[in-house]
This record gives structure tokens, sequence and C-alpha cells, in this order.
């Protein structure tokens, strides 16, 4: 009889590496977060990180999104969580057309967040995207985001040209196998991405496994 993986019987999406790095991450995001009411996460994958973070940060609401073919498991994690601040997610493919913050009359109930977005989020996601879609990803930040609004990116990250471990080198090595367009992105070609979004640099937060938080501040 075959023997049921704990990830099977969860009848959920899941990563390890999710479970591995929320907790730093939160710790993070706990103090960056403290005064903001309403974060969209980008890219939400499994959407464990948002089961997780959103009954700890109860004081704001938590949206996550990603592309349509992942919402079904994103919303069984949040089902799980079931928690008052963790709407159902939406749909944002960095590509299209991006959530206005709640206020437009026109859009879909499940292509909007549920309120003005004060922040953004987004993990492991930068070096799965082509440099183009990053480009994307930033400008829709930058024109949801108000004033002073953070937007913290998670991921591993080069510097100069030169990559932070070999883990990482290696990780950027077989991203670019798998397609070409992909990769461990450097930053010295997101700032100036973020710049033309309107979004300035304001943190580098170093994490466990070589991986960092970027802090981008809109101006």
């Amino acid at each position: 009889m075959p023997v049921e993986s704990p990830f099977e019987a969860m009848d959920k999406p899941y990563s390890p590496a999710c479970d591995e790095n929320k907790a730093p991450i939160l710790a993070v995001l706990t103090t960056l977060f403290a005064d903001r009411r309403h974060v969209l996460e980008i890219g939400a994958g499994t959407g464990q990180h948002a089961a997780h973070f959103a009954p700890v940060l109860s004081h704001l609401t938590w949206q996550a999104s990603d592309i349509g073919a992942h919402l079904p498991g994103i919303d069984r994690w949040l089902a799980e969580a079931d928690v008052p601040n963790l709407p159902a997610a939406i749909e944002l493919d960095v590509d299209g057309a991006w959530p206005d913050g709640g206020a437009g009359p026109d859009a879909a109930p499940g292509e909007r967040p549920s309120g003005p977005v004060d922040a953004a989020y987004s993990a492991n996601t930068a070096h799965i995207m082509s440099l183009a879609q990053v480009a994307h990803m930033f400008a829709g930040v930058g024109a949801l985001l108000p004033a002073g609004a953070p937007f913290a990116l998670y991921g591993p990250f080069s510097h100069g040209g030169r990559h932070t471990s070999q883990s990482n080198a290696e990780f950027d090595r077989m991203l670019r196998i798998r397609d070409p367009l992909s990769g461990v992105r450097d930053l010295d070609e997101l700032t100036p991405l973020a710049a033309a979004a309107g979004l300035a640099l304001e943190d580098d937060i170093a994490m466990p496994v070589n991986n960092r938080i970027l802090v981008w501040r809109r101006h």
C-alpha cells in the first residue's frame, strides 16, 4: 500500500521554503508594516505566507494575489487560516492590468483589493520573472502605492555583479538553463527600474540562507 505524504494529505499546495523562511520574514514585516493597514502580496504562490502572516498582523488586511491558476490553492490556505483580515485572493498578472486599490467601480470583486493599498510585499518572484516582468512589477507597485508606502521584496539578490554565496551562483545558473529570461537579480539592475516607478531603496536586510529583503519606499 503506497504511503501518503503529509503534504498530499494537506490537500493544499506546499513549499518547504515557505515554512523555512516565514518566521524570519515575519520578524521584519512586523516592524516594517506596523503602521500599515492594507498590504498587497504579489505572487502569493502557495498562499502559505499569507496564511501565516495575517493572523499575526491582525491590524492590517493582507490581500494575496497571483495568476488565476494559483488562486484555488491559495484560497485553501486562506480558508484554513480563517481570519477576518485575509480576504480571498485576487488575480494579478504583472504583465496585465493592475488593481486600483479598490477605488475603481468597474472592477469585478475578484480583480481588486478589498480596500486602498498602503504597502506591498513579494517573495521569491523576481528571479522567476523576466527582467521586463520585474520592471512591470515595480511600475505597478509604484502606481498603486501612496507616497511613503513600503514595498518589501524578498529573495536572493546579487550586488555589483557578484553573487553573495556559491549556492546563489549555482541557483542562478540553474534558473538560466531552465529559462534564459529568469535569474537572480542584481541590485544594480533593479535600482533604475524602481527609480523609474518612483521607488527608492531604503534598506537591504540580510536574511537566512543567503536571501535578503529589499525595502523600497514610494517617494
